[in-house]
Parts: structure tokens; sequence; C-alpha cells
């Protein structure tokens, strides 16, 4: 008897169910016709996966890889007269703290970074700051510091600055090797040339000051994993050197290195960084790169005597940011831009 009574009773409630969330539903639609919100039509398409991955924009290239410079192969250097001063050379390049770190085993005048930390690949890469050029360019008169450089003078520049350490003696035979290395990649570079690809990618100028507040949000969302937090690196556990290099503080490049000029750090991460990226396939932004160039180059580092550097003021880089400077822009200014209002006066002051 009450079986049929509780089927009753459970479809009545099924169905005042039903009827509310109807009416729930089309109170809603009544309550948004009202408020103004248009709804899809329902004759409309969903959007379909090949529309949804051509909304992604492509990735750009920074260059072509048609006439790319391509370092010689170290394969070939059998028969070589040079061959092992040349390879010497190289394994100097990549692991220059080994060698020539605080725990070198030559001798100990550097801060522990290898000279492939600014100079990929032992300096082979494209836009990775490489060494194509070096042999055909140098000796050069160069404007930081207004005399005529050669191949170990240049060295040297890296080693009292990005490696924060002392000069290699210039008859020594690691100086030797490397000098030999360097020519041997340019060696097929004519002279007074410099090839496809050499040196570090020019990102465009903003049109605003690049911003260390943002750079450290790209940073901590990009470059943490390999350099920590703190920003120190991955030392190797043998303690000769770095497996990912420390950004800033005791044992990063001193205030005189190239990358500390904004436009050569940003140029460089561009192309090459994070893990991953290369110049065909770049994972920042330009305001991406030129923020967290900013960020890192806002901390502290190791100081260096530049009072000899730039003897002609005019000189001076846009992105040089200690003066005095031939302008009235601020050693601020000079620093993080925006540097378009500099550039503009340098080239209207050199007409």
């Amino acid at each position: 008897m009450m079986q049929p009574f509780v089927k009753l009773i459970t479809l009545l409630v099924a169905l005042l169910g039903l009827a509310t969330a109807l009416v729930g539903v089309v109170g809603f639609v009544v309550f948004l016709s009202f408020s103004g919100v248009q709804l899809p039509p329902l004759s409309s398409s969903p959007v379909s996966v090949a529309q949804a991955v051509a909304e992604i924009p492509a990735v750009k290239a920074l260059m072509e890889p048609e006439g790319m410079w391509i370092a010689p192969d170290l394969s070939n250097l059998e028969g070589d007269p040079d061959a092992e001063k040349i390879k010497y050379g190289r394994e100097l390049i990549a692991n220059t703290a080994e060698y020539l770190g605080p725990n070198g085993k030559v001798k100990a005048i550097s801060n522990g970074l290898n000279c492939q930390n600014c100079h990929l690949q032992a300096g082979t890469a494209p836009l990775g700051n490489n060494y194509g050029a070096v042999a055909s360019t140098y000796p050069k008169v160069r404007a930081r510091s207004g005399q005529s450089e050669d191949i170990p003078k240049r060295i040297n520049d890296c080693f009292e600055r990005s490696l924060n350490g002392q000069p290699l003696e210039r008859d020594s035979k690691e100086m030797i090797a490397m000098v030999a290395y360097m020519e041997w990649l340019g060696k097929e570079v004519p002279k007074g040339e410099k090839p496809k690809g050499v040196g570090i990618y020019e990102v465009p100028l903003l049109d605003r000051a690049a911003d260390p507040v943002k750079g450290k949000l790209v940073y901590d969302n990009q470059c943490v994993s390999c350099h920590q937090a703190d920003g120190q690196g991955m030392p190797r556990q043998d303690g000769l050197g770095y497996i990912y290099p420390p950004l800033w503080g005791d044992h990063s490049y001193n205030q005189g290195a190239g990358l500390f000029r904004l436009s050569r750090f940003a140029g460089y991460v561009k192309a090459n960084m994070p893990l991953g990226a290369t110049y065909q396939n770049p994972m920042l932004s330009d305001e991406e790169a030129w923020d967290v160039a900013a960020y890192v180059n806002s901390l502290e580092r190791p100081s260096k005597d530049l009072s000899g550097d730039w003897p002609d003021i005019s000189k001076k880089p846009m992105d040089h940011p200690f003066g005095p400077f031939s302008d009235d822009f601020t050693e601020e200014q000079h620093k993080f831009g925006p540097f378009k209002p500099i550039q503009e006066a340098k080239q209207k002051a050199s007409k």
C-alpha cells in the first residue's frame, strides 16, 4: 500500500525541484535583459580549436638564420700546428673559474664566473655575445679607454670588470691560448668586417623608463629556478665555479662591466634567456627584457674605479649611468631611461 504512495511523493518532489530551477533560469535571463547585458545568440557557433590557436601570436625570430656567422668546427683542428693551444683556449673560456677562479688550478685571479657566462657556448652562439668579429676588428681604438686596444687588452678588461679580478700576464700560457682560440674562431672573417649575428641584440627602446619593480616580477617568474631568489646562482659541488652564475652580490660582475649597461643586459637576455630561449625563439617581450635588466642592475655588486673611462665624455653611451655627461640628463635617466630623448640629443649634438 505504501510503495505507490512513496513513488508518487518522490515524483512530486522531483517535479517541484525542476519547476524551481526553471523559474530561477527564467528569472536570471529576465534580470540580464533588463540590466543591459547582451546574451549570445543561440545560433552562434563555438570557437573552433583552429581559431583559438590562430589567435595566439606567433613567436618572431630576432633575425633570420640565413647568413648567420657559424663558428668553425673544432673537430677539424687535427693537423693544425696550434691545435692544442686552441683547444686549451676554448677550455679556459668555457671553464675559466676551474683554472683562474678563487680556487683555480692555475692561479686565483677572478670571481668564479666563466667567460662563457657572458659569451655563450664558449663564444660561438649567434647573438650570444660571440667572438666572431674579434680577429677581424682588433686592434682598434675604443672610446671607453680612448686608446688603441689589442685582443689581450680586451681580454684583461673582462678579467677586471666582468670577472671582477686581476689582469692576466700577456705572455702567459693562458693568455696566448685564449687569443689563439679567438683568432681561430674568426679566421674566415675578412679584416674590418663584422659578420651577421655577432655581439648582442639591440632591443628597441621603450617610451618609458625601465622599471625595476616590474623587472622583479619577471625575475621571480623566469629566472629564479637557475639564478635563485637571492641572485647568487647555483655553484658547482666541487667549488670550481657555477652551474648558473650569480647576477648580483660580491661574486658577480662589477659596475664597469658591459652588462651593467641596461641596453647590453636587455639585449643579452632577449636573445638568450631564460634557459631554452634563442634568437629564433625568444621568450621575453621587449618590455620584460628591459625591466628585468633594470631590476638586476639596480642591486648591489662590486664597484670599480671608472675615473679613467670615457676620456671624451661626449662618447659615453646613452645608458652609461655615471657622470659627468655632455648633456643635461640625470644619472637616473642615463641608467633606467627613457633613452630616446638622450639618443635624440646625441644625434642633434653630432650634427
